[in-house]
């Protein structure tokens, strides 16, 4: 078949711009199909576009970098600045710190005992928040079970074991230390506090386990909320009774602080699995 001859222009039609577009051609190879000026790619990045060089997240993350960078760095801060802080009040008290001064002005001028420091104190207590803590254990194990959750023990078997540390934890803590009690109590060993321990784990444990059965955001935001003014209570109302010192309060928040995101990290972990 003899091909048609293409028509020959004149000298007056040669344009010196750019060739125009001929029908039917692919409309991906034109400059900015995208805005991209590649004629090869009809999105917005380059051929070969190097990782660091790609389009950021909303939230200024690279897109395609696993793991995100600048997570692992804010989870070390996040346990480390409870983890220091122990660390801190643990010395002062082992050495008899200046800090212990200020420590004990504070309890001075707090301690008043009375009825209501007395039962909130008693909210600590091992008769009274390790069964709410059982409690969740069971409810959370029956939902997760009802479920078909794989390993659906394995998340109130952790809450369990969090709260057995809890004793080997603080008993070893409070004979090396062999803090002095208050002038309202009696005795050595009060460093770090037992019952502000119990009831951060006991209660925040269950905190954890429950909240993901929960589908409304008001019960949720009240479950946090009421978990954290019982720990608060129990700590106020130890501190006012006289019965422990305000730092042994303290250093009890930081070292559960620590193992209540180390359960949380890995209930997060084994939801994703």
């Amino acid at each position: 078949m003899r091909d048609t001859p293409r028509p020959q222009g004149t000298v007056g039609d040669i344009r010196t711009g750019p060739p125009q577009l001929r029908p039917g051609r692919a409309l991906a190879h034109t400059t900015g199909a995208s805005g991209s000026g590649s004629p090869h790619r009809s999105d917005s990045r380059p051929p070969q576009t190097p990782r660091g060089g790609r389009p950021s997240d909303p939230i200024g993350r690279p897109g395609t970098t696993p793991p995100v960078p600048g997570r692992p760095a804010f989870l070390i801060l996040l346990l480390g600045i409870p983890a220091l802080l122990f660390a801190l009040i643990t010395w002062q008290v082992v050495e008899d710190g200046p800090l212990l001064r200020v420590d004990e002005r504070v309890s001075r001028a707090l301690v008043h005992p009375d009825r209501v420091s007395a039962a909130l104190a008693d909210l600590g207590n091992v008769e009274i928040a390790v069964p709410a803590l059982v409690v969740a254990l069971l409810y959370a194990a029956r939902r997760a079970r009802s479920t078909g959750t794989d390993r659906w023990w394995l998340p109130s078997a952790a809450a369990a074991v969090l709260m057995a540390l809890v004793p080997a934890l603080v008993v070893p803590l409070k004979e090396l230390t062999d803090r002095p009690g208050t002038p309202v109590s009696a005795g050595t060993g009060y460093y770090p506090s037992g019952h502000t321990a119990t009831a951060a784990i006991a209660y925040g444990a269950a905190t954890l386990l429950v909240l993901p059965w929960l589908r409304s955001t008001r019960t949720r935001r009240a479950l946090v909320i009421g978990c954290g003014l019982l720990v608060l209570g129990v700590s106020f109302g130890l501190v006012r009774r006289g019965w422990h010192w305000p730092l042994d309060v303290v250093g009890s928040w930081c070292l559960c602080a620590v193992l209540l995101l180390d359960f949380r990290l890995f209930l997060a972990r084994l939801g994703r699995r």
